[in-house]
């Protein structure tokens, strides 16, 4: 019978970043990136499971979900958490993905990276490349595909939030990461999967999208969180929690002060800003993280260059570089346009000239024949 662990949410009602006892930890902004909290980022530290994000997202993009995998002894033998898949079990790739994510399966991991690269050390190759290339983490090194104990088997928090906010991007595994419970029908394990992720069921906290646990001797607990609410949506890492109560408590003071004092603010496209004579505009919807109690001012330079800042110190909060309008080409634009309503007009007029023209020959056709019509009844009288 599993133990239900008796956790307490910590108030966490004011604008001071919360004290952890995680070795390491982030939160971002899922939208801009924005980090809103930092410890020991940049710390090499042992992933466990969340490891398995990474495995998750690889597999989407370089996969083909529907394809059939065919399990091998290898990651039958594979040990730890598993979802008890058989040699020689022919299961859908995107099945082993929901595996590996919902019941953190390390042999469902090890049967991804069988199939997608060979073997364990291709697949170690293989994703780290993609990881730094694609992804964009700076010092990750994965030696597996599930997470289990390797001395060479590292990353840090910043990169793990980096993975993460690369991975919520992408519709199929916002689904499998939002999954709480799934119907399992394997060749020998018939069962519904639950989701690991304590706030996801048993202390459920608002907003929250999905997330990933882990734990092993050296790593301690670790925890990958993603929430949303109306003005925010962020991703926290934590790392090296003594306790997985611990982990749990760093991760739901973090999310309260995430949440209490910052928000996101967007720019939607199409938005121009001048400076002189010049106009900017924004191309595509443009988005910035600050506190919720920071009144914000948006300013234009001369080099297209806008500025958003603190109104009360001029504190720079982000900067974009807007694209100028073609005033040439919006006169030009202006013109056809101007041309195209003188040419519906002037059709619109032909059109009626020639209306009144038919109009007119038939009333006159009309006449003439009523004038032959009464001619020929005046010769019969």
């Amino acid at each position: 019978m599993a133990t239900t662990i008796p956790f307490e949410k910590s108030a966490h009602l004011n604008s001071n970043p919360p004290s952890l006892v995680s070795e390491s930890a982030i939160v971002i902004d899922a939208k801009t990136g924005e980090i809103i909290y930092e410890k020991n980022i940049d710390s090499n530290m042992y992933p466990a499971s969340i490891t398995k994000i990474a495995t998750a997202i690889y597999a989407i993009e370089n996969g083909n979900l529907d394809e059939v995998v065919t399990i091998s002894e290898n990651a039958r033998n594979t040990g730890g958490s598993s979802v008890y898949l058989e040699e020689g079990e022919q299961v859908p790739l995107k099945k082993l993905i929901q595996g590996l994510l919902i019941n953190s399966g390390n042999d469902a991991g090890v049967a991804i990276a069988e199939h997608l690269s060979g073997n364990i050390e291709q697949f170690s190759s293989d994703i780290n490349q993609y990881l730094e290339e694609k992804v964009g983490t700076k010092h990750t090194n994965f030696e597996n595909p599930h997470g289990l104990y390797d001395p060479n088997h590292l990353t840090t928090a910043e990169d793990l939030a980096t993975i993460t906010q690369y991975a919520m991007e992408n519709e199929v595994f916002r689904e499998i990461n939002a999954t709480i419970e799934l119907d399992w029908e394997g060749e020998t394990w018939d069962t519904t999967l639950i989701n690991h992720h304590k706030l996801m069921r048993e202390i459920p906290y608002e907003g929250i999208t999905g997330g990933k646990t882990g734990f092993t001797g050296q790593s301690g607990f670790t925890l990958a969180t993603t929430a949303e609410r109306e003005n925010l949506s962020v991703i926290v890492i934590t790392l090296k929690s003594y306790s997985q109560e611990a982990s749990y408590t760093d991760t739901m003071n973090l999310l309260d002060y995430a949440f209490e004092n910052f928000q996101t603010t967007s720019i939607s496209k199409g938005t121009t800003f001048s400076t002189g004579d010049v106009d900017y505009e924004v191309t595509k919807d443009i988005f910035y993280t600050h506190k919720t109690d920071v009144e914000v001012e948006e300013k234009i330079n001369e080099e297209g260059i806008l500025n958003v800042l603190n109104k009360n110190d001029d504190t720079l909060i982000a900067t974009f570089q807007l694209d100028q309008v073609d005033s040439e080409a919006n006169d030009r634009s202006l013109a056809n346009k101007e041309t195209e309503h003188v040419e519906l007009a002037e059709k619109k007029m032909t059109l009626f000239e020639s209306y009144i023209i038919e109009i007119t020959f038939v009333s006159i056709f009309i006449l003439v024949l009523m004038g032959i019509i009464n001619r020929k009844r005046w010769k019969l009288f």
